[in-house]
């Protein structure tokens, strides 16, 4: 695996035309489609399931329909690496403490929830966040690739 889109907050009720757009534009070339939570309807998630590898978890804003076919958290290996998938709860401050603890040893931790693009490194772990694709709270809407 070489090239991961990486999406979340998408907000939407249905898979909109700007969804679209990410997919066939940005997504085309990835080997896996990554949306971190807060899709809002399941038919967001079903969407991307379609567009071939995908891994997913659901966000504080899903439906149980979302909940009930995609975990709050889990762990992709690539090779050597362990990346862990979680959206995040709560306020952003002390964000990145609690989802590390949510963790065992891993190499890279992505996540949603604040609508804000981050790509740091902290104790040894990259911590992830595409931003929002559809509601950014800090500019202009984002997605990511890894």
């Amino acid at each position: 695996m070489e090239r991961i889109g990486v999406i979340s907050d998408t907000h939407l009720t249905v898979p909109d035309e700007t969804l679209k757009r990410i997919v066939r534009v940005y997504f085309s070339q990835v080997d896996l489609i990554v949306h971190l939570g807060d899709y809002v309807d399941y038919r967001v998630a079903a969407y991307l399931m379609e567009q071939g590898e995908f891994m997913g978890v659901a966000g504080n804003m899903d439906p149980p329909e979302v909940r009930d076919t995609l975990p709050v958290k889990q762990v992709l290996k690539l090779g050597r690496l362990t990346v862990g998938l979680i959206h995040g709860w709560g306020p952003p401050h002390g964000l990145e403490e609690k989802i590390l603890r949510e963790f065992g040893e891993v190499d890279a931790i992505l996540y949603g929830h604040t609508h804000k693009a981050v790509n740091h490194e902290k104790e040894g772990v990259l911590f992830f966040n595409p931003g929002s694709a559809h509601q950014s709270f800090m500019g202009k809407p984002s997605i990511g690739i890894l």
